[in-house]
């Protein structure tokens, strides 16, 4: 039986014991107290973290005991103060002795509202995301995969390689999400191909749609080296492969390092024993050659190309650099004044 019934039927009962007492008066009959609580409000709609005073007026005039149905959807302190904790219902009672009233208090679930449902960043690249919620109270948010996409306190995301990740804003134990991908970066080199002499230097460059470097390596760094600028040093004749690669991402260059060309001044010397002459060598490459002879006793030949005639005879003088050798043959003939 509700409490405004109960007061509707003790007030009935009081009139009637009030006009049938002259018929009844050598009946004694003693009415029972009239107790009754009156509330500021019955019905009332709060957000998370919302506070409100019920006031409850007593027919006794003492401070009533309040109690909630459900202290974790709504509490109640001792002076009618409600304070609403999650979403649901909760019913709050404010009690005499003989006499009570309730107020119903609807606490509303949290609404999230993002800036943005779904993001595309790459490696390196950041976008901060805004959320908003029904009651203003602050969010946190938390990445589902921090190796693809991590999130600050202000809900900066930042992409770390590439991927997919869900990121989650909360407040009040209400969510809203975020799908973000990791795009794969595109990568271009300056050039695909390259030659080179040993020796010579070329700096390859990547364009990379991330704008983050590259790492470089060599598949033959005896042939050539690369450093991690892109700068290629060409080792000795063969071919070898740079590859840039950044995120999973890789583009080659074939470097081929060439072999020279040597040509000499002279392919055939006929000296007699004693006499000395020089040789010179042009090389394709612009490095120097080494001087070696296949008979140091009949013509030997010094680091500048001097050939010099020792006994009668015939040897081969080289010239040669980075694989490539050419020759030439020098005749030693005794000298004119015999002894």
């Amino acid at each position: 039986m509700s409490n405004t019934k109960k007061i509707f039927i003790n007030v009935l009962i009081c009139l009637f014991l009030f006009f049938a007492a002259p018929a009844v008066s050598s009946i004694s009959i003693k009415a029972a107290p009239l107790e009754f609580v009156i509330l500021s409000t019955y019905k009332e709609t709060l957000n998370i973290g919302d506070e409100l005073y019920l006031i409850a007026f007593t027919s006794n005039g003492k401070l009533p005991t309040f109690k909630s149905s459900s202290s974790s959807i709504a509490s109640v302190n001792t002076y009618g103060k409600i304070t609403a904790k999650k979403s649901g219902t909760a019913t709050i009672t404010a009690k005499i002795k003989n006499g009570e009233a309730s107020c119903i208090v609807t606490v509303r679930k949290t609404e999230i509202t993002l800036s943005k449902s779904s993001i595309a960043l790459e490696h390196g690249e950041s976008l901060t995301l805004t959320a908003s919620t029904s009651n203003q109270s602050s969010v946190t948010w938390k990445s589902s995969k921090k190796s693809v996409a991590i999130v600050d306190e202000q809900g900066r995301v930042t992409g770390m390689k590439p991927g997919e990740a869900i990121i989650t804003a909360t407040a009040n134990g209400s969510s809203k999400t975020c799908s973000v991908k990791v795009k794969s970066p595109t990568v271009k080199l300056s050039t695909t191909k390259l030659k080179l002499y040993r020796g010579q230097t070329a700096k390859l460059s990547a364009t990379v749609s991330s704008n983050l470097p590259p790492a470089w390596r060599s598949n033959k760094s005896s042939v050539a080296t690369v450093r991690e600028d892109g700068t290629v040093t060409a080792m000795k004749h063969g071919t070898a492969t740079i590859t840039a690669t950044i995120d999973g991402v890789s583009r080659t260059c074939e470097v081929t390092v060439e072999s020279p060309k040597i040509t000499l001044s002279r392919e055939n010397l006929s000296l007699k024993v004693g006499e000395a002459i020089q040789l010179s060598a042009a090389v394709s490459s612009g490095n120097p050659v080494t001087w070696s002879s296949s008979n140091d006793k009949i013509a030997s030949v010094s680091s500048d190309g001097t050939v010099t005639a020792w006994q009668k005879g015939k040897a081969f003088i080289y010239a040669s650099e980075d694989g490539t050798k050419v020759k030439c043959m020098v005749t030693v003939t005794e000298t004119s004044d015999k002894k």
